[in-house]
């Protein structure tokens, strides 16, 4: 029998729940440097995928320079907060610093490599990204937590981590102290890394970049698209999608003016106010107010500068603010999507008063008085005028809030009953409140009829909800993911951030297409906004030689973890009904995590048929073994099952585990057989990890 299985260790997996912030611990070891390492730093495995480079690298040929290691994913907002603070290392250390980003996923989508290099590419992260979907690199390091930062000396030894936010904070005087002393001792190497070869450079000019929400004007006929990645927003005659203006220059700054002078950063979700325009500018950390009338753009709320964790309420242009995802309007006040703060907050348009609306700022999914209850990235809104709706994308939930003084915060589809895990419990399962799953939705919009369309991001879908029933089911779109206009689950999306409903029809921002697509809610078929004059939101000069996308369905989508396999011996078994027992044993003083789901994707099957409730199963600590019911018809096959089981030490309680696989079950059903079940059986054996906590 072939026994092969992909196993990878995390250390302290749990603490991987909560974004740990705080200084970095830095050892002062030996008279001649003030910073030095004493470990050596694990070296990068052979035969991972890199992006930003033009071939792997290794700790090994980077001697001599100050490497910075960052472990991130990239749904995490406090992972894309640091992106400026590392840029500016970066900036002021070109050639004796080398950043490498470590992305190791947290969501399943996350870990292909493809969607990595959409990201990398969307945020201008130019440093090297190797994939370390299986978490080996973090198990090496033992870190704990999204984002974690490793300094590592010239001479490849660890000096020391520091988790969370404030890198530039903590990390710069560090590193100016590092880049001085070395420099002077002549060990600092100042040779240029030739590998270094930027995705972003490999983008090609389409009329949209990574376009992150759209809203519909029905009264004005006006479509309104967030054009993130050139930092605008487009303004297109709803009827033929003629670019009727371009606000804001394209460059990534926070500046007020004419429609051609002012600059947004990443702006994603708006609000339309009779006949001002408000935007939430993410990466600016401000609500900008854009007036179609005199074609100005000002700002409405924010600073410019990121708040602290806990912001508090006041004047609007006096607050800072946290990554605003999105916004909608209601009865005088602007309500805002803060991302960055885990909250909903109110601006109040006649008293220019900002003040948190829902949420403690503690990032969870626990329902309650709306400021006593716990959110988790909330980035899309929608407003029936009782209700505030919204997307809270980490814990893969869309929940509402009463408007009324009082209201209370409800999930209506999530994970919020389960005791533990909530923020790790995802997937792609249709049906009931916290029976279904989704993974990391960003966009809500309600219908006429009272149904809620979502943006199902990192599950490639458009799906409908049904508000009084608390069930969603599958709409449009397809697990695969891709381009293809179709109906149903023929057409495919790339991670849609934003849609929004108008007069039978749902307009998408299909991020990662670059494409705005629309949706006929009668019939289900989409299609793609083509812009008549489309030279205008070119460079001028630009020929359009290429279409930018194809229109060719992609029909299956490589499973990020199966690399390695579990081959079983044969089994026979005769038809009818049976069941599929899953026998997992692990050694004495060890457990399941009760931080993550024990997972098990099974495929459809002519000859092995499972009910449609079990086709993903996800639970926290389930009682083993499992039994599956089954349905077994005559014939042959070879049944792929994909499984992650998390575990843990049972005493120490500070070194986990995750495995992540494939099954493949040989089955042979015949009228001669007499047995009706299969068995899956397999002991988990802990890896052999040295301690590389470094002493913090």
């Amino acid at each position: 029998m072939v026994r092969k299985w992909m196993l990878a260790g995390v250390l302290g997996l749990a603490a991987v729940l909560i974004v740990i912030i705080g200084g970095g611990v830095f050892a002062q070891n030996g008279d001649e440097f003030t910073y030095q390492g004493e470990l050596e730093a694990p070296e990068f495995p052979e035969g991972l995928s890199w992006l930003n480079v033009s071939e792997p690298l290794t700790l090994e040929q980077l001697r001599g320079k100050i490497i910075i290691l960052d472990f991130w994913t990239y749904g995490c907002i406090n992972c894309m907060h640091i992106i400026p603070d590392l840029k500016t290392i970066e900036t002021l250390y070109p050639n004796e610093v080398v950043v490498i980003g470590v992305h190791s996923a947290k969501f399943e989508n996350e870990g292909v490599t493809e969607n990595i290099r959409q990201i990398v590419q969307r945020y201008g992260v130019v440093h090297p990204v190797v994939n370390d979907k299986d978490f080996v690199i973090w198990r090496s390091y033992g870190a704990r937590a999204w984002p974690s930062l490793y300094v590592i000396d010239p001479f490849g030894k660890v000096v020391g981590r520091h988790e969370g936010e404030s890198v530039y904070e903590v990390l710069g005087p560090v590193v100016a102290v590092m880049v001085k002393e070395y420099g002077d001792a002549g060990v600092l190497d100042t040779t240029p890394v030739t590998a270094i070869d930027p995705e972003i450079s490999k983008i090609s000019e389409t009329p949209l970049l990574f376009p992150g929400k759209v809203l519909v004007d029905e009264a004005g006929e006006r479509l309104f698209i967030a054009d993130t990645g050139h930092n605008r927003i487009v303004v297109a005659d709803l009827n033929n999608y003629d670019v009727l203006h371009i606000i804001g220059s394209g460059e990534p700054s926070l500046n007020d003016g004419s429609f051609s002078e002012a600059a947004f950063n990443s702006p994603q979700g708006m609000a339309l106010v009779e006949n001002i325009l408000y935007v939430a500018d993410t990466n600016n950390h401000a609500i900008r107010a854009v007036d179609l009338g005199t074609q100005t753009v000002s700002t409405a709320a924010g600073t410019g500068s990121i708040a602290v964790f806990y912001p508090e309420a006041g004047a609007a242009l006096d607050t800072d603010l946290r990554s605003p995802w999105d916004v909608t309007y209601h009865d005088g006040v602007l309500y805002i999507a803060m991302a960055g703060s885990h909250q909903l907050w109110s601006l109040d348009l006649a008293s220019n008063l900002a003040s948190p609306y829902a949420g403690n700022a503690r990032e969870d999914l626990i329902d309650g008085p709306r400021l006593d209850a716990e959110l988790a990235q909330p980035s899309g809104l929608a407003t029936d005028g009782d209700y505030i709706y919204f997307a809270d994308s980490e814990a893969s939930a869309i929940r509402r809030v009463e408007i009324a003084s009082e209201g209370r915060v409800e999930t209506i589809i999530g994970p919020v009953t389960l005791p533990e895990g909530r923020l790790f419990e995802f997937g792609d399962v249709d049906g009931v409140f916290d029976e279904a799953r989704l993974q990391h939705p960003l966009g809500v919009t309600l219908a006429d009829e009272g149904t809620l369309y979502i943006a199902d991001t990192y599950n490639n879908k458009i799906k409908a909800i049904n508000v009084k029933e608390k069930s969603v089911q599958t709409f449009v779109g397809n697990a695969a993911g891709g381009y293809f206009d179709g109906a149903g689950e023929e057409a495919l999306f790339d991670e849609p951030g934003g849609l929004d409903y108008s007069s039978g029809k749902l307009y998408v921002a299909d991020t990662n297409n670059h494409a705005i697509r629309v949706i006929d809610v009668a019939s289900g078929s989409v299609s793609t906004v083509i812009f008549p004059n489309v030279t205008v939101l070119l460079p001028e000069g630009t020929a359009l030689t290429d279409e930018p996308l194809s229109n060719e369905p992609i029909t299956t989508i490589e499973n990020p973890f199966a690399d390695e396999t579990l081959m079983l011996e044969p089994q026979t078994v005769a038809p009818g009904e049976g069941t599929i027992t899953m026998n997992i044993t692990m050694p004495i003083g060890y457990k399941l995590n009760s931080q993550a789901p024990f997972t098990v994707i099974w495929p459809e099957d002519g000859v092995v048929t499972l009910p449609d409730d079990q086709l993903e199963y996800r639970q926290i600590v389930p009682d083993l073994p499992i039994v599956f019911p089954v349905t077994f018809t005559e014939g042959e096959t070879q049944l792929s099952v994909d499984v992650t089981i998390y575990w843990c030490e049972a005493i120490k309680e500070t070194l986990c585990f995750v495995d992540r696989g494939t099954v493949i079950m040989p089955i042979t059903v015949s009228a001669d057989a007499q047995g009706s079940n299969v068995e899956l059986a397999y002991n988990l054996v802990p890896p052999d990890v040295e301690d590389n906590t470094f002493g913090n």
